[in-house]
């Protein structure tokens, strides 16, 4: 979490520092905003670890990385089929149905 506060604090990076949040119609809005009043209550070296939860929850929305490894291991499981012969012809790479979103 070396992104939080900045290593130099000026009156430059308190005006620019807004650009590299999400509260301008981000995805993880409420995630951030909970992460960052948290680590306002509890200060920095020790919400970090207060916090934790909060903080992986950010990351979480930030980074997909729960979501991409899904992905990929469906990619797995479909090339795996396909390669032990399960799926063939237009069945290999079907798409899923309309209101499966």
């Amino acid at each position: 979490m070396h992104n939080i506060s900045p290593f130099f604090r000026s009156p430059w990076t308190d005006i620019t520092g807004g650009i590299h949040s999400h509260q301008m119609l981000g995805r993880c809005q409420k995630q951030e905003m909970a992460m960052m009043d948290c680590l306002e209550g509890y200060g920095l070296g020790r919400g970090l670890k207060k916090c934790r939860y909060l903080v992986n929850d950010y990351q979480e929305c930030h980074r997909n990385t729960k979501q991409f490894k899904r992905f990929l291991e469906m990619r797995r499981e479909r090339d795996r089929q396909i390669a032990a012969k399960l799926r063939t012809g237009d069945k290999m790479y079907c798409s899923p149905l309309i209101d499966s979103y």
